[in-house]
């Protein structure tokens, strides 16, 4: 795919979850996919009929095991926010169809314990996790989905 072709398409719709603990602290990943450091948060498409809120809740249940019950929504970004992935990756996922992703973000309150978040799910996504306070997390997320997660924590900022 050139350049041009992949800026004709458009953004996947999915959402995306800041998990913290009570002392403030951000869940964070290693994607299993990945060899290199790759560490992200809970992320996933909307279905067909499901709002947002109702996706993001049921994305942290599917990737790490976390259930409604043990969270508090505490607040969700005003806008989507987007990123472009690196156009060798653009053909290997979602078939080719997306030029990177655009995404509703939620502030999710975690009342459970450690023992309660399970990675080791029937499709998981992640090697391995940890908590870390919202400042340290850039240092380990992507390149490229860097400056969502910086609008994501300026966003929530204030529940931190």
């Amino acid at each position: 795919m050139t350049p041009e072709d992949i800026a004709k398409l458009p953004y996947r719709r999915n959402v995306g979850v800041m998990l913290v603990n009570e002392a403030g602290e951000a869940f964070v990943g290693q994607r299993i996919d990945s060899e290199v450091p790759a560490w992200q948060m809970p992320q996933g498409g909307i279905d067909e009929g499901e709002t947002p809120r109702d996706a993001a809740l049921r994305e942290l249940e599917e990737e790490i095991g976390v259930t409604p019950d043990l969270v508090t929504v505490e607040a969700e970004t005003e806008g989507w926010l987007s990123y472009d992935l690196p156009h060798d990756i653009v053909p290997k996922i979602w078939k080719g169809k997306f030029k990177g992703q655009e995404q509703k973000w939620f502030l999710l309150r975690f009342h459970g314990r450690d023992d309660q978040v399970r990675i080791d799910t029937d499709h998981p996504e992640f090697s391995k996790w940890c908590w870390l306070p919202a400042d340290e997390v850039l240092g380990q997320i992507v390149p490229f989905k860097r400056p969502v997660y910086e609008q994501v924590i300026a966003a929530f900022r204030g529940h931190l």
